[in-house]
């Protein structure tokens, strides 16, 4: 296997999947990109077992429609399907069943993992544990993983019953998240952001099992409504954000039965809008997610929500999901028991960077952690208080890789 390289000089190697990494952990301005997508098919797939082994460069959007005829599906999927499977294991993606399934890194058996001394190193639970362990969230800093074998779900169906319930405010979703885990396979929550007074935190919880109906179809991409080009400014503001979510709020609310959804609509929902980060105008975006333990999930998601609000920062996306207590094979996965909260900020400059040390710290105080695959900013201290065990993927982490994120945190942090 000899992948293509893109740009860079002498600073080191890193994989390159599809690019769907909000932060600089898929970026490597020192050093050469290692292109994986040309490196793309299933090798094999038990139709009995649900064992799918697939090279790494494959995406998810690939992988559904060859499983879904065998009534299988993946056991965990993140927001968008446009990833790779490679980029699925380095960053341990979560999705909106975690308290039942965990994260993707649960679901693989094992991965070829190509190291710059020549060698393919099998890894699993039983095989070359420590690197398997390390490779799994790892960011690619271990390697190139070539291939990998992971465990599909059994379900029904693709279409999802979705069933929306709104609560008033951000204790009265607490006061149901956990029962509502217990009853469904996916959950996740949607919060007006921008709501306040007693509405604080109003949102929809909206949650989801397959359906029995036995429709495996997957539909064919058609046409995309697409953000034509790059806004000179952000078009996300505290006005139209109101608006929107005022909006959706009341649609959302007014469709509370159970009613049978698909596929992309319930899972990929931002998938269905070709380039809609240029909403953001060119400055970009950030986007910060965190989760707090539960003993403190309460008083901690509250303080996030307050500072954006003191900050006068709208966030587009803000949702907030119940993580259970599956722990991961990856040494420096994010998800742990708690609650996890994302916030989408336009980049408004140094009015932005102080939001987002504002929110790293409210973060750390709470016990919990903030999510490196998603960040672009934290500082050195910040990872570390968060992931204490970041020191044993630095001893696993092939010398011949590294990363922006790695250089900023694990290494410039630590000199």
């Amino acid at each position: 296997m000899s992948p293509e390289t893109m740009g860079g000089n002498d600073g080191g190697l890193l994989p390159f999947g599809n690019g769907r990494s909000y932060g600089d952990s898929c970026h490597n301005d020192q050093g050469l990109l290692i292109a994986m997508r040309d490196h793309a098919r299933i090798i094999d797939f038990d139709h009995n077992n649900g064992i799918l082994e697939a090279a790494s460069g494959i995406t998810l959007e690939e992988i559904i429609p060859a499983i879904a005829p065998s009534g299988f599906f993946l056991a965990v999927t993140p927001g968008t399907k446009f990833v790779t499977l490679g980029g699925a294991i380095a960053n341990d993606v979560h999705g909106k069943n975690h308290h039942l399934r965990g994260t993707f890194g649960c679901h693989v058996e094992s991965l070829q993992l190509l190291r710059s001394d020549g060698q393919i190193y099998l890894c699993s639970s039983s095989e070359n544990e420590a690197l398997f362990r390390a490779t799994i969230g790892g960011m690619g800093l271990t390697g190139i993983i070539i291939s990998a074998r992971i465990r599909l779900m059994k379900t029904g169906s693709l279409d999802i019953i979705e069933k929306i319930t709104p609560f008033n405010n951000l204790e009265h979703y607490f006061d149901i998240a956990e029962a509502n885990d217990a009853e469904n396979e996916y959950a996740v929550a949607w919060l007006d952001q921008l709501a306040s007074g007693k509405k604080t935190g109003r949102g929809v919880l909206i949650a989801g099992n397959h359906a029995d109906n036995g429709n495996f179809t997957v539909k064919k991409r058609g046409f995309l409504p697409s953000v034509p080009f790059e806004m000179p400014f952000s078009m996300l503001n505290c006005f139209s954000l109101t608006a929107f979510n005022y909006a959706y709020f009341k649609a959302k609310s007014g469709n509370s039965a159970p009613h049978l959804t698909g596929m992309d609509s319930f899972f990929y929902p931002l998938d269905g809008v070709k380039h809609w980060n240029r909403l953001y105008g060119r400055a970009g975006l950030f986007q910060h997610q965190s989760v707090i333990p539960f003993e403190t999930a309460r008083k901690g998601i509250a303080s996030l929500l307050q500072a954006a609000s003191e900050a006068g920062q709208a966030s587009f996306l803000t949702v907030l999901k119940r993580f259970g207590s599956i722990s991961s094979p990856g040494i420096l996965s994010f998800p742990r028991a708690g609650y996890t909260l994302t916030l989408d900020f336009p980049n408004k400059g140094i009015k932005t960077l102080q939001l987002l040390d504002r929110l790293d710290a409210i973060t750390i105080d709470s016990g919990g952690r903030v999510n490196p695959y998603k960040d672009h900013h934290m500082s050195a201290a910040c990872f570390e208080q968060g992931f204490a065990q970041w020191q044993t993927l630095e001893t696993l982490r092939d010398p011949a890789f590294c990363s922006d994120f790695w250089y900023r945190t694990a290494l410039a942090g630590h000199n």
